[in-house]
């Protein structure tokens, strides 16, 4: 059975490149219907942001990502947390030391900036490995009874011990082979200081431990698959399969799409609120909307299709729809592939989505039904369920000047007085009223609706009018009409 594993840091709110990789390693899991695991990576403590793991995991809940594993859940894989699993790795770190493929390392700040700044000089690089480790502060460069004092009174790291020769050969299965020279890679620390394994330690501890099957992330961590595939040689274990998605761009194409990209372009980049930062939620996106587009950034299902249900994208993901090279962010495709999940989604789910004020609105389905397609976010129901509740106090001028204001304004009082004389309201007799006025149909129908809504944009003028009371509707034919005589 597969089982793949999201495990972001809590170091602050999750970005959509995270949301992103969540939604593809969950696509990438139901599709073969194996396990989805989530794990917090929360082992660099000087980061940790108080808040930041309850925002992943509503994150999660609120998507519909629905975990099988993580913080939380009882199981023989667990605990979920690298900070619960201290002891884990403290044992594992031993085996290393013991099979000779890790060392304890004891060289200060002071004389480890003295080799930087060696290399500086020769505009290098600084590394710590096969080329420099002997001379310094390690246990491979001490004796046994050097270090064992220096081990209880001392701080130290433990670093992994790279002998490797030629070329280290890593297998990704979105960009095929990679190759990389063995005397590139450093004695990377596994253990810092405080006992607290590394990213790269723990990541490879738990993989294995967790049964992971596949690791999914994003591109960054491609140089680190060859130090990762060191330590899992180190230990004599099978490695899982990887794939590293492609990056998800500015708008313009060039860079990683960061915080400040979304202030500057005013969207947003965060899937709801943190700390004054507006979230997708916040700008009225649905969930659905907001899934169905992320998943579209760096794969496609072979075919022109651009809508998904959740449901929909597991069944049609594959790994052969991904791409290699960066995805650019498109804020108005996001848009508008909000708009299509609102247009489809029935009143009653979308209800309650919405403010209270809105949800207590008289005929509110019905008005609902009405207006959906027309918006593409959740706040656009704010300005046109507005439309049935408030007469409309202005009117778009531009529109008003294009009317031949007399011929329009007899239209208008006519028509009141159909309504008002009980007889009715349809678009057939309106039609008819502007036969008999003899003026053009455009012109008529722009009247009416300037009267109704105080513009030209707005839903279908008569199914609109079906929604509203007739007091109503001779209220701002009233209001329209007294406008135009003042204006004339």
């Amino acid at each position: 059975m597969e089982r793949v594993r999201f495990a972001p840091s809590p170091t602050g709110p999750l970005h959509i490149g995270g949301v992103r990789t969540a939604l593809f390693n969950y696509l990438y899991t139901k599709s073969r219907k194996g396990v989805f695991v989530v794990r917090v990576e929360d082992t660099d403590q000087n980061r940790y942001v108080p808040g930041a793991e309850e925002y992943i995991l509503k994150t999660m809940d609120w998507l519909g990502l629905e975990v099988d594993e993580g913080p939380g859940t009882e199981s023989p894989w667990g605990p979920y947390r690298q900070s619960e699993r201290k002891d884990i790795y403290q044992n594992y770190i031993q085996k290393l030391i013991e099979k000779g493929k890790a060392y304890y390392a004891f060289d200060s700040k002071e004389a480890l900036e003295l080799e930087r700044g060696k290399a500086e000089a020769k505009k290098e690089a600084f590394k710590y490995g096969q080329h420099n480790r002997h001379r310094m502060k390690n246990s491979l460069s001490l004796s046994t009874s050097e270090v064992t004092p220096l081990l209880k009174n001392e701080d130290y790291v433990i670093r992994l011990k790279n002998d490797a020769l030629g070329t280290i050969k890593v297998q990704d299965e979105l960009r095929g082979n990679v190759h990389v020279e063995a005397i590139e890679i450093d004695d990377k620390i596994l253990m810092k200081a405080d006992g607290m394994p590394t990213y790269h330690f723990a990541n490879v501890v738990d993989d294995h431990l967790m049964e992971i099957t596949c690791v999914i992330r994003g591109e960054e961590w491609l140089p680190s698959l060859p130090i990762h595939q060191l330590i899992y040689e180190g230990f004599g274990w099978e490695a899982p399969k990887f794939i590293h998605l492609p990056l998800i761009l500015k708008p313009e194409g060039k860079g990683k799409l960061s915080k400040r990209d979304g202030s500057k372009g005013g969207f947003p980049v965060f899937p709801f609120h943190w700390e004054g930062s507006v979230g997708f939620r916040e700008r009225g996106f649905i969930k659905e909307g907001l899934v169905n587009y992320l998943a579209l950034l760096g794969w496609n299902s072979g075919t022109d299709r651009e809508l998904f249900s959740l449901k929909e994208l597991v069944d049609a993901f594959g790994i052969e729809g991904l791409q290699k090279g960066g995805a650019r962010f498109d804020y108005k495709k996001a848009l508008w592939i909000n708009a299509q999940h609102i247009k489809g989604a029935s009143p009653s789910k979308l209800i309650p989505l919405l403010p209270p004020h809105l949800k207590e609105i008289n005929s509110v389905e019905e008005k609902i039904e009405l207006i959906k397609d027309r918006v593409e976010t959740l706040l656009g129901f704010n300005e046109l369920l507005g439309l049935f509740e408030e007469n409309p106090t202005q009117y778009d001028k531009k529109a008003v000047r294009k009317l031949e204001s007399k011929s329009c304004k007899n239209l208008l009082t006519e028509f009141r007085l159909h309504i008002e004389s009980g007889q009715q309201i349809s678009k057939s007799e309106y039609m008819g009223k502007i036969k008999d006025a003899a003026i053009k149909t455009g012109q008529g129908m722009q009247a009416l609706r300037i009267a109704l809504v105080g513009q030209l944009a707005g839903p279908d003028l008569f199914a609109f009018m079906d929604l509203l009371p007739k007091s109503v509707i001779l209220e701002r034919l009233d209001n329209f009409i007294k406008y135009l005589n003042q204006s004339l």
